[in-house]
């Protein structure tokens, strides 16, 4: 264990990671059906006589790393892993996370004369603000979750505790039912527009129900449903007995676009907020970080889109996508601390008491989020934006950008696919993520398994427009744009011409 201490050991071996990953670009993407079969069957069978009996460690580590490892996917060691905006994990912070483990700190109360814990998950929060452009002063309730759908499940939370009371209702203390009868109001509705089903999922948890998210996009004045009809927005506000969260994606899922283009819209909507007493929350999970993309020409317009965030009561950040620290690990900012507190705080329970005396403008995190007990994932975080900066960070998500770009352009100009949607400002547009599906609807419709079973590039499926599609998500720090360019070109062509793909040749 004093060897996994110790710093000197530590930077060799985060040298020959390094050196590792650049040997070693060509990792599978997905295990061989073979690794998973074997896997499989290595598992304890519950009517083997020696089913729960005591197994010694050794033996225990080498079914592990033996049978179990191989059959998980590569997507912490390939960089063309595309799937599910999955990040992978930056060297510095799997060893901070495996600090973590070792530590196992219980980032529950706020005790800073017994632990540094909630003053580093602090500063880790700060930096992350500092570097998206968010105010810290403004945004006062800030906590670690474990990832989007948990960040979109307190932004929910907040935005229903808030609108019922500005109405003379308090969820916290009578209910929902209870708060809703008070303020005089039969319906709370999530007006939103490519909404991700996340956001679904966290009204069913906070009482709203799935049916209360509404969806309202420019479908029909065009072609971009990702973006927000701001004027039916304001008419829904209208309505009578009703309380409205205003959900903004920051970075849809299927195109990676925005639901609102820039400060003038979110001006708009603040506006329309302020004066019907709703609440605006922006699912930031990955969009958010073209924030942090270099003030340069050709990122200009997807930093004017990003521009505005700063204007919503509470925002989704997902640190292990683009940020690229291990699952889990996710952020929420808000600026009502307290009404974060109001929803989230763990009453009577004398023995779980801060009694701070010094740093009393940190909260425990016990009554600003979901759990009692969690882990101190802020952690890798926190050596990633302490080792990376913001011109790191501007340079990872340049990358990305980068290759997105070129894979969007190659499928634009190719005679086997359709770039989706036809971006109306060109690549300028193109974030981090690629839409497209093949002219053949043959192909088309094994497009997906295609494309996975080449081992060398993992693509997930989703629907445009009622048909099949194949979605590209660039999210990894290990991308090399030339050499991925290569690769994912090749593979593309050779699907299309119903040729086996040849890693070699590239």
């Amino acid at each position: 264990m004093d060897d996994f201490l110790s710093v000197e050991t530590q930077q060799s071996r985060l040298a020959a990671y390094q050196d590792a990953h650049r040997q070693d670009r060509d990792h599978p993407t997905l295990p061989p059906a073979s690794a998973l079969r074997s896997a499989e069957s290595s598992l304890p069978a519950p009517d083997s006589p020696s089913y729960l009996t005591p197994t010694r460690p050794e033996d225990v580590a080498r079914h592990i790393t033996a049978d179990i490892l191989p059959a998980l996917t590569g997507q912490a060691r390939s960089s063309r892993y595309y799937g599910f905006v999955t990040g992978g994990v930056l060297p510095l912070a799997q060893w901070a996370d495996a600090l973590v483990s070792h530590a196992d700190q219980n980032v529950q109360v706020h005790l800073p004369s017994q632990t540094v814990a909630t003053a580093v998950e602090d500063s880790a929060l700060r930096m992350l603000a500092a570097v998206l452009g968010l105010d810290v002063g403004v945004f006062g309730g800030r906590t670690l979750t474990t990832g989007a759908t948990g960040s979109n499940i307190l932004g929910l939370a907040c935005g229903r505790e808030a609108v019922l009371q500005r109405k003379g209702g308090d969820v916290g203390e009578l209910g929902l039912l209870g708060a809703c009868v008070k303020a005089g109001v039969t319906e709370i509705q999530v007006l939103t527009s490519g909404g991700h089903s996340s956001l679904s999922k966290a009204a069913s948890v906070v009482g709203l129900g799935r049916r209360s998210v509404r969806e309202l996009s420019t479908t029909s004045r065009g072609e971009e449903p990702w973006r927000l009809d701001i004027d039916a927005v304001e008419e829904h506000l209208k309505r009578p007995g009703t309380a409205s969260i205003i959900a903004i994606s920051a970075g849809e899922v299927n195109t990676g676009r925005f639901a609102v283009d820039g400060m003038e819209d979110m001006r708009r909507l603040r506006a329309l907020a302020d004066e019907y007493g709703a609440w605006i929350h922006v699912d930031g999970a990955f969009g958010i970080f073209a924030r942090v993309l270099e003030d340069a020409d050709e990122y200009r317009l997807l930093r004017r889109q990003a521009q505005g965030i700063e204007l919503a009561d509470s925002i989704t950040v997902d640190g292990h996508k683009v940020l690229n620290v291990p699952y889990d690990c996710g952020m929420f900012y808000t600026r009502s601390l307290p009404t974060l507190q109001s929803v989230f705080t763990n009453p009577n329970a004398a023995y779980l008491s801060s009694g701070a005396t010094s740093h009393p403008d940190i909260p425990s995190p016990l009554n600003i989020g979901l759990e009692n007990s969690r882990r101190f994932r802020a952690l890798p975080a926190y050596a990633v934006l302490l080792s990376e900066g913001r011109a790191g960070l501007a340079r990872l998500v340049s990358n990305m950008v980068r290759l997105t770009r070129r894979i969007a352009g190659f499928v634009r100009t190719s005679g086997h696919y359709d770039l989706l949607p036809t971006p109306a400002d060109g690549d300028e547009a193109v974030f981090i993520i690629v839409l497209f599906r093949a002219r053949d609807p043959a192909l088309n419709d094994v497009l997906v398994d295609r494309i996975n079973r080449t081992r060398q590039m993992y693509v997930s499926g989703t629907s445009w427009q009622g048909e099949k599609a194949v979605r590209i998500a660039v999210s990894n720090w290990k991308v090399d744009v030339d050499r991925d360019y290569r690769v994912v070109t090749s593979i593309l062509t050779a699907v299309a011409e119903g040729r086996e793909f040849d890693l070699s040749s590239c």
